[in-house]
């Protein structure tokens, strides 16, 4: 029986290469099969390279303690730029210890602003005829005259970008730096180029295009502009000789700029890209540049200059086309079998001038592809050939599809062959840690469709959809999937970065209203306070500190959920939210009409005070665990006793009846704990139950209750009801869009009616992850995996809960988890009337067991 360190990471990065923290804290996980082991010390090792033949002493840091989560950093501050490669090693409570990791480096970024020399340079403005800014090229060509230990290329834009040198694309990033909220915070990025550059002469070269920076967005038409109406680069290449001296090669005026054939690339609209106007080696260093135009010189980014938190964008996956027919119209249809989020690579030969279409959407209508719910988004890209053969794709857009309408393709059939296409998946390059099956295969199509419909919105940032002219970071949708979102990722880096922006956007911009959604790109008059969505200031950052066990996203966003509790609009005298606000309450009900979607069941104010009531509790939790002074605890304490009598006053009749009296409201006040006794929790878990058989079963929730209803059938003993729930397959229902051949979730659950025609509703979508909330249920009562809350401190994964329900038609079950100690798992199933579980905990961290009974609910 043994014990290993299986790898050895820097706060929430998967990369380590220019991070923007100098004292790093450092975490590591266990592989192992010795039983009850835990860490009693562990040793650190630093090694600070002089140069990379020739490395410092190594410094050795023993220190006594059980954390391997998140250490502190033990010797000095890293300086910009500086490196040094760390190991780690474990001793245990019984005396054994690990071997020493593996050596990881770890390299700070450009810590500094006056680190920077570098000018943000701007490309002249060429605006398209449909108003967007036509993507612009920049190079300069420099020499190196002496043998090279290592380089760096620091790069961000007003923009997105691709970076070459000497020719060849630098790094595997696309649509960098992503989206931050540009006013306050601008990301760049690091690469190592050493091998890119060689002695003599070389050349960089950057295209950018405006991606969310200058680009159109929003809906109703969206705005352009937003941040700005110039196409900018920031970019400083390091160089280290072998000799110790550095040359920089910064951005400047000595750069020049011009237009390639790339005619225009929105995120919504697509792009157009004409193949006569390729201007062959503009990155390489031979290529003459004398007609290019002077570049501008602009004002260096007020925003904070900022290393990234989480990893890019990145090409994640490639898939074939599974079919490729003729509509009803005769249209060529290319199906690729997934709804996914990317674009389209193709290889092709034509006529010059010769121009081939590609529009794409997520469904079709009586054969044909369906555009109507793209809105005002064009979703094509645009081909024009050459007359030689070309492989393409587009560089800074980016589509939500599974079907793709190709015109013109120019064969004898009009048609590609499937070995021209492949579709490229992209999305943010975080970590696999969540895993589920059983033996229900429309349930493991279930789990995968919230799977895809997460990939497909986390681009950049956590969107609603990825497929219209939205795309937008809404808060409510993350604040009720993240508990499934941290299983099935590590989305801690990411959403980090994403909450930072709320903060900054909330109190800066908003009088510590937060925006509805983040950045904030749409009107004024959608940013009043909302309930739900404004109380992911407080309830998300909560979640990620359960997930991954960092009291950090606590502190860094205490200041925004104080913010949010006092921009609340109170009613006269309470409280209680102001009742003349406009909430969006259990958003798309499905009893909602279709142009209507907040007019659900439930008395939306309902939903509003206690969501206010369950978030002022929680205030007085974090304010406690974060030590704050006593007089705030006592008052974030003393405000949720009276949110509650308030609430028990207004919505809890004498009986335990509540007003309204829905599914919705029932979830929401036991899952809170908003009931005054026990028995009027307890009647109204039976009234839950009752509801739930009168629907048959059918779902009766939006994104307000979906969230809670099958883990509060489980809490109040009514566990084969939420069973009997899940398998449902009538319309609405979590099967009915299995049914219908969904590959990912979608917004309403009628987003597509059984005659196979779309909701007449102007706002659907066919990826939308908020209704896969159910996976978080999923997870820890089918599979049996959650964070013990009972049994000391089990945030992050310390203490691991196994207590699968079975229930259903399932026979068996597994899941994993990738937390932050180990690999984590829970697999049962049922044999000849038997139940049989196997479970796995990792090494310095601890499990409890829990069964009950299969009818005892």
């Amino acid at each position: 029986m043994s014990v290993s360190i299986s790898s050895v990471t820097f706060e929430h990065h998967r990369e380590a290469l220019g991070i923007g923290e100098s004292t790093p804290r450092i975490s590591w996980r266990f592989d192992g099969d010795a039983e009850k082991w835990t860490q009693k010390s562990y040793n650190i090792s630093i090694e600070r390279p002089k140069s990379e033949e020739s490395y410092a002493p190594r410094s050795v840091f023993t220190v006594e303690s059980e954390g391997s989560v998140l250490v502190p950093w033990p010797s000095r501050a890293l300086k910009s730029r500086e490196r040094a490669y760390i190991r780690a090693q474990a001793t245990g409570a019984d005396e054994t210890t690990t071997e020493w990791s593996e050596k990881v480096a770890v390299e700070a970024g450009l810590l500094n602003r006056e680190d920077w020399t570098a000018k943000m340079i701007a490309a002249e403005k060429v605006v398209n005829t449909n108003k967007s800014l036509r993507p612009a090229l920049f190079r300069k060509a420099f020499e190196v005259g002496e043998k090279i230990r290592s380089a760096r290329l620091y790069i961000t834009a007003h923009g997105v970008y691709e970076a070459f040198i000497n020719g060849k694309k630098v790094g595997d990033h696309v649509l960098a730096p992503g989206w931050t909220s540009y006013k306050h915070r601008l990301t760049y990025q690091t690469y190592d180029v050493t091998s890119l550059l060689a002695e003599g002469e070389n050349a960089i070269g950057v295209e950018v295009g405006e991606g969310w920076y200058c680009g159109r967005l929003g809906f109703n038409g969206g705005n352009r502009f937003i941040y700005g109406d110039r196409l900018a680069v920031l970019a400083q290449l390091e160089v280290v000789f072998e000799s110790g001296q550095i040359l920089t090669v910064a951005s400047d005026d000595t750069w020049k700029s011009s237009f390639g054939p790339t005619r225009s690339s929105e995120l919504y609209d697509g792009e157009t890209y004409d193949a006569s106007l390729e201007v062959l080696g503009w990155n390489s260093s031979s290529f003459k540049d004398e007609h290019w135009s002077a570049v501008e010189l602009l004002e260096f980014p007020k925003a904070q200059l900022l290393a990234p938190e989480g990893p890019p964008i990145r090409k994640m996956e490639t898939l074939k086309p599974k079919e490729i027919f003729r509509s009803p119209s005769n249209k060529v249809i290319v199906d690729f079998g997934q709804n996914l989020v990317g674009w389209v690579r193709l290889r092709v030969s034509g006529p010059k001038g010769h121009q081939i279409t590609l529009t794409h959407t997520e469904v079709l209508e009586h054969g044909e592809v369906a555009t109507r719910p793209l809105r005002s988004c064009k979703a094509m890209d645009t081909l024009i050939l050459s007359g030689t053969e070309i492989s393409w794709e587009p560089k800074f857009t980016f589509h939500g599809f599974r079907y793709v309408q190709i015109d013109n393709w120019p064969s004898d059939t009009g048609a590609p062959a499937a070995e021209d296409l492949e579709a490229i998946v992209i999305y943010t390059d975080m970590e696999p840690t969540g895993w589920f099956e059983t033996s229900e295969p429309m349930v493991n199509q279930l789990h995968q469709n919230i799977t895809w419909g997460m990939r497909g919105n986390f681009v950049g940032i956590p969107t609603d959809c990825p497929q219209r002219d939205e795309r937008l970071g809404w808060t409510g949708d993350i604040q009720v999937f993240a508990p499934t979102a941290n299983y099935l990722y590590n989305t801690s880096g990411m959403l980090s970065s994403w909450l930072k922006d709320l903060s900054h956007e909330q109190i800066r911009d908003y009088e510590g209203v937060v925006p509805q959604v983040v950045p904030n790109v749409i009107a004024q008059i959608l940013n009043k306070p909302q309930a739900v969505w404004g109380d992911v200031a407080v309830i998300t950052p909560w979640t990620m500190y359960n997930s991954f066990g960092d009291t950090q996203f606590l502190i860094n966003q205490y200041e925004s959920m104080t913010s949010w509790l006092s921009a609340i609009p109170r009613a006269p005298n309470s409280l209680l939210w102001d009742e003349t606000t406009h909430q969006l309450g259990d958003w798309l009900d499905p009893s909602a009409p279709p142009s209507e979607p907040a007019k659900g069941r439930t008395d939306p104010h309902f939903i509003a005070n206690a969501y206010l009531t369950h978030i002022t509790s929680l205030l007085y939790t974090i304010s406690a665990l974060l030590k704050k002074p006593e007089d705030e605890q006592l008052k974030y304490k003393q405000q949720a006793a009276k949110l509650k009598e308030e609430f028990t006053n207004n919505y809890i009749t004498p009986s335990g009846r509540l007003a309204p009296d829905t599914m919705t409201s029932l979830s929401l006040a036991l899952s809170f704990s908003l009931f005054p006794s026990a028995e009027k929790a307890q009647y109204a878990g039976a009234r839950l139950a009752t509801l739930v058989r009168s629907s048959r079963f059918r779902i009766a929730t939006g994104f307000v209750g979906t969230p809670l209803v099958c883990p509060t059938l489980t809490s109040t003993g009514n566990v084969q009801l939420a069973y009997r729930m899940l398998l449902e397959k009538k319309c609405p229902s979590w099967l009915y869009t299995v049914s219908m051949g969904a590959t990912t979730m979608w917004e309403r659950w009628d987003s597509m009616l059984p005659d196979g025609t779309i909701n007449p509703g102007s706002m659907t979508s066919f990826n939308h992850y908020a209704l896969g909330s159910v996976g978080d249920w999923l997870h820890g009562v089918v599979g049996g995996l959650s964070i013990e809350e009972e049994e000391g401190s089990g945030v992050g994964w310390k203490v691991v809960r196994f207590a699968p329900v079975p229930g259903g038609t399932l026979t068996r079950a597994k899941t994993r988890h990738l937390g932050p100690y180990g690999m984590i798992s829970c697999e049962w199933r049922i044999e000849g009337g038997k139940f049989k579980m196997s479970i796995e905990v990792p090494p310095n961290s601890k499990g409890v067991v829990k069964i009950r009974e299969r009818d005892g609910g």
